[in-house]
């Protein structure tokens, strides 16, 4: 006993995968022309701690589940001709997949957008170069590596003596937010 047509059944297929594939098409657009993350981000009263960089519940993955769940279930009743019930779970399957590989890109996304924050601490008794010319009490900046990372930070030459561009230069303190360097 039938409950329900195959004819109906593919219909359903055709629908969710052709408008979950439309939406994702839009959803990507919005990405593409105005950049960051078009997420709608709202804020619940939970007394769960989660971590936001792995989202794995989102527009995004639920569009891929929606799309992979259509298209599979189309391609299995249609083209391979599989009995409904199988191809029901073959399509849950896969659009779980298609959920979980949307989400763990959108995680390697997100960690790109991770900003660096540096310990200017770690900078005292490092050498590097002075990138401007330091006048006797005056600022600049120098060139710098901090944790493996080089960068470009502003210094104060606390000695008596000019100190010109692309000289060696050792920090010697870090106070109130400021490196102080000498000549090498």
């Amino acid at each position: 006993m039938k409950i329900i047509s195959s004819e109906s059944v593919l219909a359903v297929y055709y629908y969710i995968a052709l408008f979950s594939t439309i939406f994702f098409i839009i959803k990507m657009s919005i990405f593409a022309i105005f950049g960051g993350d078009a997420e709608v981000h709202t804020d619940f009263n939970s007394s769960f701690e989660t971590d936001q960089s792995f989202d794995f519940i989102s527009i995004q993955s639920i569009l891929a589940f929606l799309m992979g769940f259509g298209w599979m279930g189309l391609s299995c009743i249609k083209v391979w001709e599989i009995r409904t019930l199988y191809a029901v779970i073959l399509s849950v399957v896969f659009g779980l997949f298609l959920m979980f590989v949307s989400s763990y890109l959108m995680f390697c996304v997100k960690k790109l957008n991770k900003k660096v924050t540096k310990d200017l601490s770690k900078a005292v008794d490092c050498v590097g170069k002075a990138y401007t010319k330091f006048e006797p009490k005056s600022d600049g900046q120098i060139e710098i590596s901090i944790n493996n990372q080089l960068s470009i930070e502003p210094a104060f030459n606390d000695t008596d003596e000019a100190i010109n561009a692309f000289e060696q230069v050792k920090v010697i303190k870090y106070e109130n937010n400021k490196l102080y360097i000498e000549k090498v």
